[in-house]
């Protein structure tokens, strides 16, 4: 009985903490003109954004046209210090880039 007690104690007291800030989507833009290009975009209150745009492209010698995607993320850590990764993804592969990256 004291086991239960005692559980249903721990479990009050976890629901209880508190649960933090509360993110937002402060703008959120999508653009999807169908099969062979698209865009969008969000930035959150807490300080993450990212934005991709891809296109539907040919490449030479290839069988069939490929994705080329480019766009960047963004968040800021619990120090206030900002992070940003931009990349481009083609028939060459995920190919990011950033100053905390290494080279």
């Amino acid at each position: 009985m004291k086991m239960i007690i005692a559980l249903f104690a721990f479990v009050a007291v976890a629901v209880a903490a508190p649960q933090g800030e509360v993110t937002v989507v402060k703008s959120y833009e999508n653009d999807n003109t169908g099969f062979d290009n698209y865009r969008y975009s969000y930035e959150l209150s807490d300080g993450q954004q990212k934005e991709e745009s891809g296109e539907l492209r040919t490449v030479p010698g290839a069988e069939s046209p490929s994705y080329v995607v480019r766009g960047s993320y963004s968040w800021v850590d619990q120090e206030g210090r900002a992070y940003t990764v931009t990349y481009v993804a083609d028939e060459n592969g995920y190919q990011p880039s950033g100053e905390h990256l290494p080279k």
